[in-house]
Parts: C-alpha cells; structure tokens; sequence
C-alpha cells in the first residue's frame, strides 16, 4: 500500500486482476456473510470496508473500491482509504470556511488600503486564517497516522479477498 506523495491525507491505489468483475463482487458478497470483523457492504460495482461501529473511533478509516470491468477476464479494482464520509465532509466544510474567510479578510485589507486607511488587523486575520488552515492539516495528518493499523487491517482483508481471484 504505497503512495507516490507522503502529502496525501486519502491514499488511492489502483490493482489490475485477472478475474472478471461480477465473481470478484461476488467473493465479497460471500465474505460479507462469512465474518463479523468489518461491515462490507456493495452498491452496484462499489464495494465499502468498514469497522462495526463499537470498533470506530473519530478517524477510523474506511475502504471504498470500485471493481471496473476491463474485459470478461480482466478486471481493474481502484482503492480509496478515507475517514467517514461524514467526518470528510466536516473537515471540507472546515477548509472551504477558512479560505472563505480569507477571501473576505483579504477584500476588506484591499479596501482599507485603497481608503489609505489602517489595515493591520485584517492582515493578521489573514494570517490567523493560514495558521488555522495549517492546524487543520496537520489535524487530518495526525488522524490518518492514528489510523495506519486500521488501514493496513483494511487492506489486508481486501487481499485476502482478491487473492482468492488470483488462484488458477
């Protein structure tokens, strides 16, 4: 589970295999039904891991793959590692406030500048909004690094599953 940049707070990976879509979803659904250590559930050719509920925390990560058919022997799985979708969202909406805000902070430091008007203040909201954002980055950071085990437990039920496929 390599990523190419260590900056990546979702790490995605790509994994080509040589088995058919439908019987990959198909292993599974029958592991689905077969284990109580994640809740795995499917949509179509969307396939989500996750910890039951009194085994998540804040960060818990889960797993989203989407299983694409190449041809009728081929298959390409895209992985995704990320918090809840929820949790992601929040942490959006977190980031989106804090740039607007520096958007609107910096108009109003632009604006008291053309009025030849003291402007220090908005200057250093600006600023407090850069050292918010990077607060919250490093947040995300320290949550992914809390969770690493998880995303490896993670992944390592998704190769239990696809090395089933990968048998002759």
């Amino acid at each position: 589970m390599s990523t190419t940049n260590d900056i990546v707070l979702r790490p995605r990976f790509k994994i080509k295999l040589n088995a058919n879509n439908q019987s990959v979803l198909k292993d599974f659904e029958v592991l689905k039904a077969n284990q109580s250590d994640f809740i795995v559930t499917r949509l179509d050719n969307h396939v989500f891991i996750k910890f039951p509920k009194e085994k998540q925390h804040f960060w818990s990560p889960q797993l989203h793959l989407e299983i694409d058919e190449i041809d009728k022997n081929s298959s390409l799985v895209h992985g995704l590692f990320g918090p809840n979708p929820t949790v992601w969202t929040l942490f959006m909406f977190f980031h989106f406030i804090i740039a607007a805000l520096f958007i609107a902070f910096g108009i109003w430091a632009y604006t008291n500048w053309s009025l030849k008007q003291s402007f220090a203040i908005q200057v250093s909201l600006m600023i407090l909004m850069v050292v918010i954002w990077i607060a919250l980055y490093f947040a995300g950071s320290i949550g992914k690094a809390s969770s690493e085990n998880e995303m490896r437990a993670l992944n390592d039920f998704m190769n239990g599953v696809l090395e089933i496929e990968k048998a002759p």
